[in-house]
C-alpha cells in the first residue's frame, strides 16, 4: 500500500558447489578415516576431522539471505443488500449510507482496502447474499482477502450449511485461516411480521361447484400464543366480502363457490399484527379459472351430408364435449320400400331428447334439418324456451328452408335471427364468403386465418356455390355471401344465443376447394360463442397487470368514440382512462401504472367489469419482512465476526469500530476486527556467503598443521 515502508527479513540457505552425492561421499570418507584413526590411536585424527569438516562446510556454501518485502493491502468486501425487502422502512437508503460511511472508516485503517458490491433485486429465489459474496471474491487472491461485511435486513435465502471456502482459505501448505463475516442490520432490534400463506389453491375448478383452498397465517418473531385466532377476510372480484376465523400458525381449509367461467380473483387479507414491520405480506390474491363441466351437445342432421362429418369430427376432438348425434335417414312421410330393420339403427328418441332431457344440453345443432312432422310444435316450443333460458342453438340452412313447413314456419321463427325469402330463396353460383365491418370486429370472425385486415380487402378463402337469400335479418351479420346477402348471423334470444349459417357448404373449406379456408376454426368459434365462452364475448372488458403496468383492453363490435373506463385501485381511489382504438379490429387499449397490492377493478359506462391483480414476482422475498439476526448470526459467530444493529436513522446509522489485528481477530457487536495476514510481494533479495574461501583455507591449513605437529611428537 502506498506510504507503507518496505520490510525485510533474514534467513539462512545453502548453495552447494558440487552435487550432493559428492558431499555425502566426502563426509562418509572423512568419517571412516577418523574412526579408523581413533581405533588405531593415531594422534592428530581429531584435527584432520576438523579440517575435513571445514572443507565440506565450504563446499555446502552456507549463505545469509536478506529479502525485502513490499506489504500489500488486504481487501474487505462490503455487500450491500438492495433486494425487494430492503424497500421497507427506508432500509435501502440506510444500507447505502452505511456503505459509504463504512468505506470511509476502512480507508483510515492502514493496510485495509474496502470494495463495495451491491446486490440488486432478484427475480426469483429470494435474496442471495452469499452468491454475490462468492462472485465478488473470485478475483481476489485468497491471501489478500481480509473478510466481509453484509449490510442487510438479515433475510437471506442462500446461507450455506458450513463456512464457505472463501472465508476459510487454504494457504497451500495445509494451513487455513478463518476470515470474519460481519453483519450490519438495518434496524434497532428484532422485529415481528405477520405472513399470510396460501398453501394450496387449485388453478382450475368446475363452474357451479365449490373449491377448497388451504391457508395459514404465521406471526413471525412474536412469542407464540396457544390457540390464538384472527379473522381472514376474503374479497371476490365482484366485491363480495366475507370473513373466516383462522388459528395462528395452523393450516385451515376454506371453501369458495365458483360462480362463472374464466378467471376468478379472490383477495385474502389478514389484519395487521400490532407492531409488525409491514402489512405487505398480510395480503394475497389467488386466481382460479372456472371451467364448465362436460358440455353436452345435441347434433341432429336432417339427411346424411358432408357437413355432418365435419361437425362430428370437430366436436369429438374436444375432450370437454359430450356429443349426442342423430341423423334422420328417412322422414316419416316418405316410404321408399326399405325395411325398417335395414334402415333404422335406433329409434329417434324425440320425447326423451326434446321433452325430458332438453335442459341438459348446452348446445343444439340442427344441420339441414327438415321437420316434416318429426318434431311436434310442443317440442319446438320446448327448444325455444330452452334457448331463451340460456341454451345455444345453431342452424345450418340449405334447400330445406325453401319448402313449406320449414323451421322458420314453426315456433322457432320467434328466435331465428334471419328469415329466408319466399320464392327465389336460393342463389346457386360461385362466391367467396366475405366479412362485414361488424364481422371484422366480432371475436367469432375477427382475425380468422386469411381474413382481411382492413375494410374493402378480399379474404383469401376458397369459394362456396350456394347460399340462402333473406328478406330480413335482425341479428348481427358477420359474413356475407352472394350479392352481399347475409351468410352468418348471430343473435341473442333472452338469456340464450342463436347462430344461423345460411349455407350448407362450409365443408368445402375442409376439402381445400379453391385454397380452402378456416372451416374448423370458424365452426369452433361459433359453437364456443353459443356456449358463452368468456374469450368470445362480443363486448368484453379485460385487464391484466404485469411488471407494475396494467393493460386494459375493451372490445366492441360497434364503432364510436374512444371508450372511457374507470379504474378503482385497491385503496379505493378512482381514475378515468380513455382507451386508444387499435385500427378496425374492435379493440381499444390503454396502459397505466398499477403497483398497489390487491384487486383492481375496471368498469366502463356500459356496465362491463374486469378485475386484475399484480403477481408477486418473488414470493420468497416477501415471505418474511422482518429485520432479524437469527439467520446470519450463527455464520458470523462461526467465522469470528460480529453482528451490529444500525438503528432507526437512515441518515445517521450507528457504526462499530473497525480495526486490524495480528493473529486471531477478536470481534464484538461494537468492534469489527479483521486479521492482519501480512500479505506482501518480494521486491528484492541479497545473498552473502557465510564462509569465504580465504577463511576456510586458513582454517583447514591450521588444522592440518596441528595434526602434523601432534603426530610428530609421538
Amino acid at each position: 500500500m502506498m506510504g507503507m515502508p518496505d520490510l525485510s527479513r533474514h534467513m539462512m540457505a545453502f548453495s552447494p558447489q558440487v552435487p550432493l552425492w559428492c558431499i555425502y561421499l566426502l563426509l562418509a570418507a572423512v568419517t571412516v578415516m577418523t574412526v579408523a584413526g581413533l581405533a588405531r590411536r593415531v594422534r592428530g585424527s581429531v584435527w584432520r576431522l576438523l579440517a575435513g569438516l571445514g572443507v565440506i562446510a565450504w563446499l555446502c556454501d552456507p549463505q545469509r539471505i536478506t529479502e525485502t518485502w513490499h506489504p500489500l493491502p488486504e481487501t474487505a468486501l462490503i455487500v450491500v443488500d438492495q433486494s425487494a425487502s430492503m424497500s421497507e422502512r427506508n432500509r435501502g437508503d440506510m444500507a447505502r449510507n452505511t456503505a459509504e460511511r463504512l468505506q470511509a472508516e476502512m480507508n483510515r485503517v492502514p493496510g485495509l482496502v474496502p470494495r463495495i458490491v451491491t446486490l440488486r433485486e432478484a427475480q426469483h429465489g429470494g435474496t442471495r447474499l452469499f452468491g454475490a459474496l462468492r462472485q465478488a471474491a473470485a478475483d481476489i487472491p485468497p491471501s489478500r482477502l481480509a473478510g466481509a461485511v453484509l449490510i442487510t435486513d438479515g433475510e437471506d435465502h442462500d446461507i450455506p450449511a458450513s463456512v464457505p471456502d472463501m472465508l476459510d482459505p487454504d494457504d497451500g501448505h495445509g494451513h487455513r485461516t478463518m476470515l470474519p463475516l460481519h453483519v450490519l442490520l438495518t434496524g434497532r432490534g428484532e422485529e415481528t411480521d405477520r405472513h399470510l400463506r396460501v398453501l394450496q389453491a387449485p388453478p382450475f375448478a368446475i363452474v357451479g361447484k365449490d373449491v377448497t383452498i388451504r391457508v395459514e397465517i404465521d406471526d413471525q418473531g412474536a412469542p407464540p400464543a396457544p390457540d390464538a385466532t384472527t379473522q381472514l377476510t376474503l374479497t371476490q372480484g365482484d366485491g363480495t366480502t366475507f370473513s373466516r376465523p383462522v388459528r395462528i400458525g395452523q393450516p385451515q381449509d376454506i371453501t369458495l363457490p365458483v360462480t362463472h367461467p374464466g378467471e376468478m380473483l379472490v383477495g385474502l387479507s389478514a389484519p395487521e399484527l400490532p407492531g409488525e414491520v409491514s402489512t405487505r405480506n398480510n395480503h394475497d390474491v389467488i386466481r382460479i379459472n372456472g371451467v364448465r363441466d362436460r358440455l353436452r351437445v345435441l347434433l341432429v342432421s336432417g339427411t346424411p351430408n358432408q357437413g355432418e362429418r365435419v361437425w362430428r369430427r370437430l366436436l369429438k376432438a374436444d375432450p370437454s364435449v359430450d356429443l349426442v348425434h342423430f341423423t334422420i335417414l328417412r322422414p316419416p312421410d316418405r316410404d321408399d320400400g326399405t325395411p325398417l330393420s335395414d334402415l333404422a339403427l335406433i329409434a329417434f328418441p324425440v320425447n326423451e331428447l326434446f321433452q325430458q332431457k332438453i335442459d341438459q344440453f348446452d348446445l343444439i345443432i340442427l344441420d339441414g334439418f327438415e321437420n316434416r312432422g318429426i318434431l311436434p310444435e310442443a317440442y319446438l316450443r320446448n327448444i325455444v324456451n330452452h334457448i331463451r333460458a340460456g341454451g345455444g342453438l345453431l342452424l345450418i340452412g340449405g334447400p330445406e328452408f325453401l319448402t313449406p313447413g320449414s323451421l322458420q314456419d314453426t315456433p322457432l321463427s320467434d328466435i331465428l335471427p334471419a328469415h329466408v325469402a319466399s320464392g327465389d330463396g336460393m342463389t346457386v353460383r360461385r362466391f367467396r364468403p366475405d366479412l362485414t365491418e361488424t364481422g371484422m370486429r366480432h371475436p367469432v370472425t375477427s382475425g380468422l386465418p386469411g381474413a382481411p385486415d382492413r375494410a374493402g380487402a378480399q379474404p383469401g378463402w376458397g369459394p362456396w356455390y350456394r347460399g340462402l337469400r333473406t328478406d330480413s335479418a335482425n341479428g348481427e351479420v358477420l359474413m356475407t355471401g352472394p350479392d352481399q346477402q347475409p351468410l352468418l348471423v348471430l343473435d341473442h334470444a333472452g338469456k340464450g344465443r342463436v347462430a344461423f349459417l345460411l349455407s350448407d357448404q362450409a365443408w368445402l373449406w375442409s376439402h381445400g376447394e379453391g385454397g380452402g379456408g378456416p372451416q374448423s376454426e370458424l365452426l369452433r368459434r361459433i359453437s364456443h360463442w353459443l356456449m358463452k365462452e368468456p374469450e368470445l364475448e362480443e363486448n368484453q372488458l379485460e385487464a391484466g397487470i404485469s411488471a407494475g403496468q396494467m393493460t386494459i383492453t375493451r372490445r366492441s363490435v360497434t364503432s364510436g368514440p374512444p371508450p372511457v373506463v374507470h379504474v378503482v385501485a385497491p385503496d379505493g381511489t378512482t381514475q378515468s382512462v380513455t382507451l386508444e382504438p387499435a385500427g378496425n379490429t374492435g379493440l381499444a387499449r390503454a396502459r397505466l401504472p398499477a403497483r398497489q397490492e390487491g384487486i383492481w377493478t375496471v368498469r366502463d359506462d356500459a356496465g362491463h367489469e374486469a378485475f386484475a391483480a399484480p403477481r408477486t414476482e418473488d414470493p420468497v422475498e416477501f415471505a418474511d419482512l422482518r429485520a432479524t439476526a437469527s439467520l446470519l448470526a450463527p455464520m458470523a459467530a462461526a467465522t469470528g465476526g460480529g453482528v451490529h444493529w444500525l438503528g432507526d436513522s437512515p441518515q445517521a446509522p450507528s457504526l462499530p469500530q473497525v480495526v486490524m489485528e495480528s493473529g486471531h481477530a477478536r470481534s464484538t457487536a461494537d468492534r469489527f476486527a479483521f486479521p492482519a495476514r501480512n500479505a506482501h510481494s518480494v521486491s528484492g533479495q541479497q545473498a552473502t556467503s557465510v564462509l569465504p574461501a580465504w577463511a576456510v583455507g586458513l582454517f583447514v591449513l591450521a588444522m592440518l598443521l596441528l595434526a602434523w605437529w601432534r603426530e610428530s611428537r609421538s
